[in-house]
């Protein structure tokens, strides 16, 4: 039967309402301040290295071997607990489980660990993507203490890994504008106008 307002009229379903904000970013973008901001702000809580922490828990392994793994190449054996080996993509999975059980909970803010891709297709899901350019993303690793030499190898690395990451592990040749919702540059646009743009879009 299907449900209807008050004056009889059947009501037509919206989408869900988004409990899950996925955010991607470029190193030195401002992603994690712009995620901390967000979740403050919808009141929901931020998700980043308990992702980590959940992967390790569920396997019994160490924090750091599976944070490790995101930046190894498949095929690679990680020792994940004393003389305990596994291959990387093992460990990838466990954190892509560990991303998919907490978006499962709900209203919460998860940063980084490719959670547009680990939760493709989930309604309920606003994917953002945090960018800048190269030059941006240095200069603001380099206000962290970095020297101007380390802070463009970063930059250039973090580029790298990811690239590789969602190559082997979600067959992701190419991350396009189109693989997520929403693009904020922040070259142009501050930490508290991206907040209030991701916040207008997951309220519509």
């Amino acid at each position: 039967m299907d449900p209807r307002s008050p004056d009889g009229t059947a009501e037509i379903e919206g989408p869900p309402r988004i409990s899950v904000v996925c955010l991607a970013h470029a190193e030195g973008a401002r992603g994690e301040e712009i995620g901390q901001r967000l979740a403050d702000r919808l009141g929901f809580r931020y998700a980043d290295d308990e992702i980590v922490v959940a992967a390790a828990e569920a396997a019994g392994a160490f924090p750091e071997a599976v944070s490790l793994a995101e930046s190894r190449s498949p095929g690679r054996w990680l020792e994940v607990d004393f003389n305990r080996f596994e291959k990387t993509e093992d460990v990838r999975e466990l954190i892509r489980n560990a991303v998919v059980e907490t978006a499962a909970d709900g209203d919460v803010v998860i940063v980084s660990h490719a959670a547009s891709f680990a939760l493709e297709g989930r309604g309920g899901v606003l994917r953002v993507r945090i960018t800048a350019s190269s030059e941006t993303r240095e200069r603001q690793l380099s206000e962290t203490g970095l020297d101007g030499d380390e802070a463009a190898r970063r930059v250039k690395d973090a580029d790298k890994d990811m690239k590789a990451y969602l190559k082997h592990f979600y067959g992701v040749s190419q991350e396009l504008p189109t693989d997520y919702d929403l693009v904020v540059n922040s070259d142009r646009v501050t930490a508290e106008q991206a907040v209030e743009a991701i916040v207008a879009v997951a309220a519509t």
